[in-house]
C-alpha cells in the first residue's frame, strides 16, 4: 500500500517531520511493506519556511532591517534560487513577537522592516516573491512597506510622514516620482487566509486592533485612517479594494500590497501545495494521512487539511486524519470528507500529557489505523 503523509505541525507540540516519522513508524510495524512519502505542508503561517526549505532546498538569506518601531534586528527569509522565489514571513521584520507587551501598539508601528526584506530579496534575484502576513504587529496599510520601495507619503504641506497607522489619517498624497521600478516585473503573491474587508466593525482596525494594544479610541483613529487611504487608492490608483475579501490582512498589508506591488491574494495552503508540485506527487497513492492540532469547524477555514481535501477528492483518495484533538462528530468528520480519523487526546491522560508526548501517541493512532486496514482487507 501507498501512503502520503501531508500533515500541518501539531504547534507547541510536533512537528511536520515528526508526525511523519511517528506514523511511519506506526504503521510499517504491521504493514512491512508499506510505501511511505512525507510531503509535510503548512498554511503559509509560521513554520512555513521550514516546510518550503525541505522540500523545495532553499537558502536562509538574513538581512538587517527595522523591526516595527524602527530599531535595527536580524531578519530572515528563504530565496530558492533556481526558481527564483523568495518566501517572507513578514512576522520576521514586522511580528508582535518582536515586541515587549508594553510596546504593542498598532497606533504606533511600521511595516517598513517587511519592504526592506522584499527589496533585498529583489537584489538577489527573485522574480516571485510570496509574502505570508500572519504575526503582524501592524496596522499602517503597509504604507511602511511601500516607503521602503521607494513612495512617500506626504501631508497637505507636502512634508514626509512617518509611516506608522497614526498617520494614515493625515495622508494628503502618495507620491510615486522616486519609485523603485525594479519590482514591477515582480509577481507577488500573498498568503492569507484572513477575509476581513479593510475598514468598518469587520475591519482591520476593530477585529485586529484590540490585539495588538490599541486603546477603542486609538482604534476609531486607526479605521477613519484605513477608509481615509481606501478612499486615496480609487482617487490616485483607480482602485476600489476597501471591500475586497482579506483587504483587512495584517492590518490593512493585504490593501497594501494589493495596490502598492498588484499583487495577488491567495490561501495560504494553495500557494504552498502549488510550489512543491502536491498534486503530482500524490498521483496513485492509495492513502493521504494528515492532521493537525485540532480538527474542528475552523478547518475548513483555509487550513492545511482543507486543502488536503480538496487535492484528495480531485483525485478520488482516500483521507486519514489523526490530530491533536477532535471537535467534530462523526457525521461531521465524513461530511468532510475524511474517512477515518482519531486524536491524541483520547489516549492521553490530560492535556499536558498530550502536548508533551504526541508523538508516542500519533505512532500508536498509526499502528491502530494499520491494523484496522488489515482487517479490512
Amino acid at each position: 500500500m501507498r501512503f502520503v503523509l501531508a500533515p500541518d505541525k501539531f504547534k507547541g507540540s510536533l512537528t511536520g517531520l515528526q508526525f511523519c516519522n511517528a506514523v511511519e513508524e506506526g504503521l510499517k510495524k504491521l504493514i512491512k511493506k508499506a510505501e511511505v512519502i512525507f510531503i509535510p505542508l503548512s498554511d503559509g503561517g509560521d513554520g512555513t519556511i521550514e516546510i518550503l526549505k525541505y522540500h523545495l532546498k532553499g537558502k536562509l538569506v538574513k538581512v538587517i532591517v527595522n523591526d516595527p518601531l524602527f530599531r535595527p534586528i536580524e531578519a530572515s527569509y528563504l530565496y530558492m534560487e533556481d526558481i527564483k522565489v523568495a518566501f517572507i514571513e513578514m512576522a520576521s521584520a514586522s511580528g508582535m513577537a518582536l515586541l515587549k507587551p508594553k510596546e504593542q501598539n498598532c497606533f504606533n508601528t511600521t511595516t517598513l522592516g517587511t519592504g526592506e526584506i522584499i527589496l533585498d530579496a529583489i537584489k538577489k534575484g527573485a522574480k516571485t516573491i510570496i509574502l505570508g502576513v500572519g504575526g503582524s504587529a501592524t496596522n499602517d496599510c503597509g504604507m511602511g512597506m511601500a516607503t521602503a520601495l521607494g513612495y512617500k507619503f506626504e501631508d497637505e504641506n507636502g512634508k514626509e510622514l512617518s509611516p506608522i497607522g497614526k498617520n494614515l489619517l493625515n495622508i494628503h498624497k502618495i507620491n510615486t516620482g522616486e519609485v523603485s521600478k525594479i519590482f514591477k516585473n515582480i509577481d507577488f503573491k500573498v498568503a492569507s487566509d484572513v477575509t476581513n474587508p479593510l475598514h468598518g466593525k469587520q475591519g482591520a482596525a476593530y477585529i485586529y486592533g484590540p490585539q495588538k494594544g490599541a486603546s477603542k479610541k486609538e482604534i476609531k483613529h486607526l479605521d477613519a485612517g484605513l477608509k481615509h487611504i481606501s478612499n486615496l487608492f480609487k482617487k490616485q490608483f483607480g482602485k476600489d479594494i476597501e471591500n475586497t475579501k482579506g483587504a483587512g490582512a495584517a492590518g490593512g498589508m493585504g490593501a497594501g500590497t494589493m495596490v502598492f506591488l498588484n499583487a495577488k491574494l491567495q490561501s495560504g495552503i494553495d500557494l504552498v501545495k502549488d510550489l512543491i508540485d502536491f498534486d503530482e506527487k500524490i498521483k496513485d497513492v492509495d492513502w493521504i494521512i494528515t492532521g493537525e492540532g485540532k480538527l474542528d469547524n475552523q478547518t475548513l477555514s483555509g487550513k492545511t487539511i482543507q486543502g488536503v481535501l480538496t487535492s484528495a477528492k480531485a483525485k478520488n483518495i482516500k483521507v486519514a486524519a489523526f490530530c491533536g484533538a477532535l471537535d467534530l462528530n462523526a457525521v461531521e468528520i465524513k461530511d468532510f470528507g475524511i474517512h477515518y480519523a482519531d486524536a491524541v487526546i483520547k489516549y492521553a491522560e490530560n492535556l499536558e500529557d498530550a502536548m508533551e508526548n504526541s508523538e508516542k501517541y500519533v505512532k500508536k493512532i498509526a499502528e491502530k489505523f494499520a491494523e484496522t486496514l488489515l482487517l479490512l482487507q
